[in-house]
C-alpha cells in the first residue's frame, strides 16, 4: 500500500516558546495536519482530530509541549495501534531563552511566565524506549532550525 510511507504521527516535545509551531509551519505545513490544544482547546476535540487522521491515513503533528513520558504515551499508543510511524522532535528547552522569546509575543500568543516555568519543571527528555521509531533534537538559532539525530548525550 502506497500510503504506508506517509502514515506518520509526529510528536513535538519542549517548553513553550521554543519554536515548535514555527518549525511545523516550515517543515510540515504542506504534508501534515497540525493538532494543537492551543487551537482546539479541549482534549475531546484533539482526540477527534487524531481519530480522523488515523481513519484517513493522514500524517499529523501533535504540536503541544508534551513534557512528560505520560503525556507522550497516549499519542504513541494510538499511533502504534494503528500502524503509524512515530517520530519525536525534542526542542532544546533553555528556560532563559524561552522566557526571552515569550517576552516578544503579544496577545494570546504570550504565555504567563509561571506557565512556562511549570512546564519546564515537568519536562523529561524523551527516549526511544517510549516507542518512538525516530527521535530528533532541534535547536533554533538566528531564526534557523538545526535538526540532529537523537543521542542521549544532550
Amino acid at each position: 500500500m502506497s500510503y504506508l510511507r506517509q502514515m506518520e504521527a509526529i510528536i513535538f516535545c519542549g517548553i513553550q516558546a521554543t519554536g515548535k509551531t514555527t518549525f511545523f509551519k516550515e517543515k510540515f505545513f504542506k504534508t501534515h495536519i497540525r493538532i494543537s490544544l492551543d487551537q482546539l482547546n479541549t482534549r475531546n476535540k484533539e482526540l477527534k482530530f487524531i481519530e480522523t487522521c488515523i481513519l484517513t491515513f493522514h500524517p499529523f503533528v501533535i504540536d503541544n509541549t508534551n513534557p512528560s513520558q505520560e503525556e507522550r504515551a497516549k499519542y504513541i499508543a494510538i499511533a502504534k495501534a494503528n500502524k503509524f510511524k512515530v517520530i519525536g522532535y525534542y526542542f532544546q528547552s533553555k528556560l532563559t531563552d524561552a522566557l526571552e522569546r515569550n517576552s516578544l509575543r503579544f496577545g494570546k500568543e504570550k504565555i504567563p511566565e509561571i506557565g512556562i516555568k511549570g512546564t519546564y519543571r515537568r519536562l523529561n527528555l524523551p527516549s526511544v524506549d517510549e516507542g518512538f521509531d525516530e527521535l530528533y533534537y532541534v535547536t533554533a538559532e538566528n531564526n534557523t532550525f538545526t535538526v540532529k539525530e537523537w543521542s542521549n548525550e544532550i
